[in-house]
């Protein structure tokens, strides 16, 4: 079962995915319009990436705590 930390830190790796889809759909879709309010063209590929590699490390260490977790409490258990 997820404890209250559980969900707090999976609800925070949704928003922020979230928001970065968000904003990047809306930097694919309206650049065209509004392209002087954006970040230059550079960015975007390394955000994207940036973004990436950071939602991976924070669900390998949220996965990392949680199998270590369970594994201390089956020992507690025993």
């Amino acid at each position: 079962m997820a404890t209250g930390t559980d969900q707090v830190v999976g609800l925070g790796l949704v928003a922020v995915s979230l928001i970065i889809f968000t904003y990047y759909t809306a930097w694919v879709i309206l650049l065209h319009v509004i392209h002087k309010y954006f970040l230059p063209r550079a960015y975007a590929v390394a955000i994207p990436l940036a973004a990436g590699l950071l939602l991976l490390l924070f669900v390998g260490l949220f996965i990392s705590y949680v199998m270590l977790k369970t594994k201390r409490v089956t020992k507690k258990a025993q």
